[in-house]
């Protein structure tokens, strides 16, 4: 069963939603100001006002070449408040039910889904047949199927569509992957990942109509993806183990644990957790022949940090301790940023619709060997 967004501002009313849609963060830099009119900028509609998209705006603020021209909220005093803050014409604030006139307004070239994970195929084929370019927010979708119609929607239409990986722009995750491509911790023996925390009560998170899945769909994904960027391979072979403490009533509807195994085509075994039950740092740890290297957090917004141990092939001991100095909202900049010169530039973003799919039918896979019955091994 999925929900409408309609359901979904209801649950909203109710606080269910609460944490989806707090107060803007001042935080963030983001100022005042309207939108600009040059036309070498890409206009984003932002389709759902909730922290995610506070950040993406706050992103959009740090570019050359994007910016906010249009917004889809089913609250309309929110959206007149981001509105004002972003220089966005009141024409151009939409609800779920009319948006698909962004159709009609040129200042509009691409849109923002950041919606609960069971919305994101609906938002996005619509936004498809609207003639816009999609960035959609992770997990792609609830299940593969629905991943697979938004790709066929945003072939049919012409347009591209990007799923929102920001760590595949991140300097930090970024700098581990050159480290293991240039050799050098050696050659690559396992890899050890991780990232839950406790979930609150209220979260929509714990609505399988919403989410699709527990924290597997949510954070566990992070360690997935990240295992298959830092090999450059694809996982070969899949087990898993999944566990729910049934006097936890958080855990009617999603599991609370996910533990899995990867091996990689060149011998690599990656060992990953993910919990809804209790605070897991979001981290990898790369162990090679010649050393190791670590960043913890890896997944954070900010504050990563990256520290290695290896010994070069002249002998010569290195350690590194790389703390990441960035701030909210950089990952989100660095993301518009790509999209948009992929929108000018008419190429292909890195981390497209079928990199979406593939952690889609690995998800799959994953739930089917831990035999979770309210995941999407059917699907």
């Amino acid at each position: 069963m999925h929900l409408s967004r309609r359901d979904f501002a209801k649950l909203s009313a109710l606080g269910l939603a609460a944490q989806l849609a707090p107060q803007l963060n001042s935080s963030l830099g983001a100022q005042t100001m309207p939108a600009s009119p040059d036309s070498g900028k890409v206009g984003y509609c932002l389709i759902g006002l909730g922290r995610i998209s506070t950040l993406f705006a706050g992103g959009i603020q740090g570019t050359t070449n994007s910016r906010v021209t249009a917004l889809v909220s089913g609250h309309p005093e929110k959206a007149a408040q981001w509105a004002e803050k972003y220089g966005v014409p009141r024409e151009s604030i939409y609800n779920y039910e009319n948006m698909d006139a962004i159709r009609d307004n040129k200042a509009v070239q691409a849109v923002y889904i950041g919606l609960p994970n069971s919305m994101h195929a609906e938002y996005t084929i619509r936004s498809a047949k609207a003639g816009k370019h999609v960035l959609c927010e992770k997990p792609m979708a609830s299940t593969v199927p629905e991943a697979e119609s938004m790709i066929a929607a945003c072939d049919k239409a012409g347009v591209k569509l990007m799923i929102a990986y920001r760590c595949h722009y991140e300097t930090t995750n970024l700098r581990a992957v050159q480290l293991i491509r240039n050799g050098a911790l050696g050659k690559v023996q396992s890899i050890q990942s991780a990232f839950g925390f406790s979930c609150d009560p209220s979260d929509w998170r714990l609505k399988k109509a919403l989410a699709g899945g527990g924290p597997l769909f949510d954070v566990g994904i992070y360690c997935l993806n990240a295992c298959r960027y830092l090999t450059g391979e694809e996982p070969e072979h899949i087990a898993a183990y999944s566990s729910t403490d049934a006097g936890d009533p958080r855990f009617r509807e999603v599991e609370e644990n996910v533990a899995w195994v990867m091996r990689f085509p060149s011998g690599v075994v990656a060992t990953c957790n993910t919990t809804y039950g209790s605070n897991m740092d979001g981290y990898f740890r790369v162990y090679g022949t010649k050393g190791w290297l670590e960043v913890n957090p890896a997944f954070s917004y900010d504050g990563l940090r990256l520290t290695a141990a290896y010994r070069q092939d002249d002998g010569k001991y290195i350690q590194l301790d790389e703390p990441n100095a960035e701030k909210i909202p950089y990952h989100f900049k660095l993301e518009a940023n790509h999209f948009s010169q992929c929108v000018l530039e008419n190429k292909t973003p890195k981390t497209t619709g079928e990199e979406g799919i593939r952690d889609m039918r690995y998800i799959r896979e994953i739930y089917r060997s831990a035999g979770v019955k309210n995941g999407i091994s059917e699907a």
